[in-house]
């Protein structure tokens, strides 16, 4: 039975040791040219990059709290390590700015700062990786051709005052090296093809690593022939070689402490720090977004490390160090499980150096450009564009603009760019739609204005506020409700409290508040009445209580009920009762009339019975509730998918009881009751008939069966019949379709309404 180690709280096994070293391999060869590169770049020595990607792979990997994470020298800090070099005069004096930046770092992690990340929009995230994808993509052109004047991890669209990518790639053009194009584009169609082939794939085996020693091979034989196109050593991976371990340690340089003096020297630090720790905070970030497994890196911890690393890194003659998104993604899409795999790509570059830097040097720079190359497909995917363009215009452009503004520039300044619109659409946002408007209308008649503040009201929110309040017209009413809001900005407040004090009293609009009751300037207090009492029952005609429940409905269907205070309502319906109307309506569970109708407490007395049928005690309960408590409108309802009507018909059908059906000793009573509603002629075919037919045809029953029991109505009480006679309260029938929440209003013949016909859908 297979063992297995918990790592950082992640389950470890023997297989995911295995593949964190073949993913450590192919970072490794990913990180040696990037290292040398970014450290051409930056004006230092050679070696100090590759001591970067020392310590970032071995200190900060074992310090990290990040299981994909690749550290090392990043070509966003370049320009950064360039100028303060310059600056400082010497690099003894930039090292010990590196030291400090390193302590700087420390003290944003024990001040828990990590948190920044947080506020860099989704977008402005996936802009950075789509942009980090087509700058690989672009600057392994030339490298693929056999241009290799440039260095691999340039990430800067100008590389010198008069060239930039393009000019690089229409140079490669010219002079294309053909035994370096030949094993570049080989490498490009064995990466991109090897997993999607099934026997290739099972093999486990990294096509990284396949197309590291075919590259080899096959350049040595080109060798070995004779070949033109063999590829000479400044188109290889070429490192530094120390002959002896005293030629090794005289790479090393160590800071100049003499230079604690020098406030230039600081500001170096407060620089590099800050660029270095956002830089981290943001890949981080991005990274975890690749991770297939989806886990969250400590970003506090994250910088600890980092801090760390940089005051190892800077002792003994290293460059800055940063989360590197290009090796993490790589990592990443090489199958890494923990951060195993960013330990072993560090020890792999120590190992190199001391002990087998001539093999190296015999990889082909165009192997490595092409790994970079399908790093680069895969992070700048047609698909990711595709999503983001579906996803509409405030999540599009901040894309597009940090993805231009990132390839077009430099890491740093992309991103600021990419930010800096994403905000501005932000605003732009919160400006034009801050709050929910919904025009409410309640049983009295008052029309509402109800504005639902969001959680933050910010000074942003201050214009539209402004306008929405405004356009209230004379005598209008609003509400504001800040029952979900957290926070109120002090002149968002001021600009309330004016409205409601002097602005809405000139303009004739009432003012109600609503979760105001953290804010002293304020009180809560509605104007409105929301709810069933006496002066609207006596004032309500039974044909505007049955508008009220038709608007009632429509505000169901339109998933916009009226949002009602249920302790006022509470309290206020505490000392007495006047609904406007009694529903008489089934006991199923889907057909709750408080809902349907969006009615709030006190409003409708609810009778509820299996198939809303009519008894003695039924015909009480109504008598009561116009007679006595003032109800103006009785609301017989039925409704689709009936069990009661569908046990009715199908009893009916078959001769028996519900006794004799189901053992049941009272539903007889009920199923009588709705029997008197089904044509016996047809009920012989019902048997018969197919799903369709038997589903129409029991809802057919159910119309009809309303229609009996308001007849039923009239017919068993005399009181009842009489105040219809007298037009004091009217019987209204209705049929509630369950599949589409609709509900269809009639009333009985004799208000000369004619029932639906007998026979429907083909029967």
């Amino acid at each position: 039975m297979a063992t297995s180690l918990s790592l950082n709280g992640d389950a470890y096994s023997p297989s995911s040791f295995l593949k964190d070293l073949s993913a450590g391999l192919v970072v490794f060869l990913v990180a040696l040219p990037l290292c040398l590169g970014i450290a051409l770049a930056s004006n230092a020595p050679l070696f100090s990059g590759f001591l970067a990607g020392i310590i970032g792979g071995i200190v900060v990997g074992i310090l990290s709290g990040s299981q994909t994470s690749v550290s090392g020298p990043a070509a966003g800090l370049t320009a950064v390590v360039a100028a303060q070099i310059a600056i400082l005069g010497s690099f003894e004096a930039f090292l010990m700015a590196v030291v400090l930046a390193g302590v700087f770092q420390i003290v944003l992690s024990i001040a828990k700062m990590g948190y920044i990340a947080a506020f860099f929009p989704s977008t402005v995230i996936k802009g950075l990786l789509a942009a980090i994808g087509i700058i690989l993509i672009i600057n392994q052109i030339p490298h693929l051709l056999g241009h290799d004047l440039g260095h691999m991890g340039d990430k800067s669209f100008f590389q010198t005052e008069d060239e930039n990518t393009f000019t690089q790639i229409r140079e490669s053009l010219i002079n294309i090296h053909l035994g370096a194009l030949l094993i570049g584009f080989l490498s490009v169609a064995i990466l991109v093809f090897w997993d999607k082939i099934a026997i290739l794939k099972k093999t486990q085996i990294p096509a990284a690593l396949v197309v590291v020693v075919m590259g080899i091979l096959l350049n040595s034989l080109l060798k070995l022939i004779g070949s033109p196109w063999a590829i000479e050593s400044s188109h290889l991976v070429q490192i530094p070689v120390a002959d002896s371990t005293q030629d090794f340690l005289s790479f090393l340089t160590f800071p100049n402490f003499s230079v604690l003096g020098n406030m230039e020297v600081y500001m170096a630090a407060l620089t590099i720090g800050v660029v270095a720790s956002l830089e981290t905070l943001l890949n981080i970030e991005a990274v975890d977004k690749l991770d297939p497994q989806q886990r969250s890196s400590p970003s506090n911890r994250e910088l600890m490390a980092q801090g760390f690393g940089n005051i190892f890194s800077g002792l003994i003659g290293g460059l800055p160090l940063t989360s590197v998104i290009v090796r993490s993604s790589v990592n990443i899409n090489a199958g890494v499980k923990t951060k195993v795999s960013t330990i072993w790509h560090g020890v792999l570059l120590l190992g190199c150096i001391l002990f087998i830097p001539q093999w190296l040097n015999t990889i082909p720079l165009s192997v490595l450009a092409a790994i970079l190359f399908v790093t680069g497909l895969k992070l700048a995917s047609p698909k990711l564009f595709k999503q983001m363009w579906s996803e509409g215009k405030y999540q599009f452009y901040p894309f597009i603009v940090t993805v231009i503004a990132i390839v077009s520039t430099d890491l740093l300044t992309g991103i600021l760019i990419g930010l800096s619109v994403s905000i501005g659409f932000i605003i732009r946002s919160n400006m034009r739609s801050p709050m929910k408007k919904i025009m409410e209308k309640h049983a009295t008649g008052d029309q509402v204005l109800h504005i639902q503040l969001p959680n933050q009201v910010t000074i942003f929110n201050k214009g539209s506020l402004d306008d929405a309040l405004r356009s209230v017209p004379r005598g209008g009413h609003v509400l504001l409700d800040a029952t979900s809001t957290d926070f109120i900005d002090p002149d968002v407040l001021d600009l309330f409290v004016d409205f409601q004090n002097k602005v809405g009293p000139a303009h004739g609009v009432q003012v109600s508040l609503k979760g105001f009751k953290k804010y002293r300037r304020l009180e809560d207090h509605i104007q409105y009445v929301d709810f069933s009492n006496r002066e609207m029952q006596d004032s309500l005609t039974p044909e505007r209580i049955l508008e009220i429940l038709k608007e009632g409905h429509n505000r169901f269907k339109n998933g916009t009920p009226l949002i009602r205070d249920l302790n006022r309502l509470l309290n206020a319906t505490s000392n007495g009762q006047f609904p406007m109307a009694v529903v008489l309506s089934c006991i199923d569970s889907r057909t709750p009339a408080e809902i349907i109708f969006d009615l709030g407490l006190g409003d409708v007395f609810s009778v509820r019975i299996a198939g809303n049928v009519i008894s003695r005690k039924v015909i009480g309960s109504m008598e009561y509730s116009c007679a006595v408590a003032g109800a103006k409108l009785i609301l017989v309802m039925g409704h689709t998918s009936c069990g009661a009507v569908k046990a009715s018909v199908d009893l009916a059908s078959k001769h028996q009881t519900a006794l004799q059906s189901t053992g049941c000793t009272h539903l007889d009573t009920l199923i009588e009751e709705i029997k008197h509603s089904i044509n016996k002629n047809i009920a012989q075919n019902y048997p018969n008939f197919n799903t369709e037919q038997k589903t129409s045809y029991a809802d057919e029953v159910a119309n009809r069966n309303v229609l009996r029991t308001i007849k039923l109505i009239r017919e068993r009480s005399e009181i009842l019949n009489r105040l219809v006679e007298e037009g004091k309260i009217a019987i209204v029938g209705a049929m509630y379709d369950i599949s589409s929440g609709e509900v269809t209003f009639f009333q009985s013949e004799e208000s000369s309404v004619v029932p639906l016909p007998l026979e429907t859908a083909g029967i």
